[in-house]
């Protein structure tokens, strides 16, 4: 069994630098789960705890029932990937698959027969006798897979294996290694800062900010139920759209808008006059004339063309509406200066740059956060 428990799991480094804080975590045999957030923020770090590769400071981690936090790497039955694919320069293809297997003392039948059937899927047969440096990123990086592959272990956990790929490639192995899951069904780990890598690979995805775990579900739910303002912003591009508001009697206030926005926790309603965030995502607003009533009235800044869909970016005109920044919702207020609204549109219904126009928000599917601690309302 595969499945793998961390229990308050930290990492404090000499001088009390902390990198991974109390992380509670359950992963399920065969599930293929995404660690995701910006550099920095931990996930490296508690993967190579997992795999044994740095000391645990607190917490238990625990794969296949057992605890394994003074288990060295070599007895934990897991097979790492790195981002630097880790060949050996001077053994052919079949030599770096093999290595692992002859250090065991494996038959050397069971050798041949379990790198031909990694070769197979990988679909290497072709390369075994070619030598890291003949092959391209794609191939080195699939030797790299061979080579975790053949050892047959509990778990594979992967360190941004794709990160040294171009746009393209990494398109065709993020498809491959979603392909192979469903044939090996071990359970995986694989840690990116790419949220679409993240988002299209990951059966539950755990997304990490500054050491702490933000929000760990399906994609669907992290992209349409965020549970904080850093989920909210960092999944989803672009991002969505936070915009000061005012709990008022029966809806949000911004701007000129009194909106029929419910919070997602009765039981959390603010008090009226109370601030708010508002957050929209871009293809939930919609551009309409100017002048139109129930809207808000923007000028477009910019229309970004692209196919099937485009980009808009309208600012407001309106004195008392704000869309907040970066900078803004990280310290709960609306300080700076704004940004525009950013409208996601068929690519054959775009307004012109610098026209006026009025911009629809869908109440039905909008979010609100609590702007001082940043949770979901």
């Amino acid at each position: 069994m595969g499945a793998i428990s961390l229990k308050g799991v930290g990492k404090v480094y000499d001088g009390g630098i902390t990198a991974v804080r109390a992380v509670d975590l359950q992963i399920g045999d065969g599930e293929f789960v995404v660690f995701v957030g910006p550099s920095g923020c931990g996930k490296s770090t508690l993967l190579r705890m997992i795999a044994g590769l740095e000391a645990i400071t607190t917490g238990e981690v625990q794969i296949g029932g057992k605890r394994v936090n003074e288990l060295p790497a070599r007895d934990r039955d897991i097979a790492m990937v790195f981002q630097s694919y880790a060949l050996y320069p001077q053994m052919t293809v079949r030599e770096n698959i093999s290595f692992a297997l002859e250090l065991r003392n494996l038959p050397k039948s069971e050798i041949v027969a379990r790198v031909d059937e990694a070769a197979r899927i990988l679909d290497l047969a072709g390369l075994l006798d070619r030598k890291p440096a003949q092959l391209s990123g794609g191939q080195r990086q699939r030797v790299a897979m061979g080579r975790a592959i053949v050892r047959h272990p509990k778990a594979f956990l992967l360190d941004e294996p794709l990160s040294n790929l171009d746009a393209k490639l990494r398109v065709q192995l993020r498809a491959e290694l979603g392909r192979l899951h469903e044939r090996l069904g071990v359970t995986t780990i694989h840690v990116t800062h790419d949220q679409v890598e993240a988002m299209t690979l990951g059966s539950r995805v755990a997304v990490f900010s500054e050491g702490r775990l933000m929000q760990y579900d399906t994609p669907r739910a992290l992209y349409h139920s965020p549970a904080n303002l850093f989920v909210a912003s960092f999944i989803g591009s672009p991002a969505m759209n936070l915009i000061a508001a005012i709990w008022a009697d029966g809806g949000v206030r911004i701007g000129p808008l009194l909106l029929d926005v419910r919070p997602r926790d009765k039981a959390r309603t603010p008090g009226p006059g109370t601030p708010v965030i508002l957050g929209v995502r871009p293809e939930h607003l919609r551009w309409l004339p100017p002048g139109s009533d129930g809207t808000i009235p923007a000028r477009v800044e910019l229309v970004e063309r692209l196919e099937p869909e485009s980009y808009v970016m309208a600012m407001p005109t309106c004195s008392d509406l704000r869309v907040l920044g970066p900078e803004d919702t990280a310290a709960g207020s609306g300080s700076g200066k704004g940004v525009p609204l950013i409208l996601r549109c068929p690519a054959d219904e775009l307004p012109t740059p610098k026209a006026e126009i009025s911009v629809l928000p869908d109440p039905g599917r909008a979010h609100l956060f609590d702007p001082f601690s940043g949770e979901v309302i």
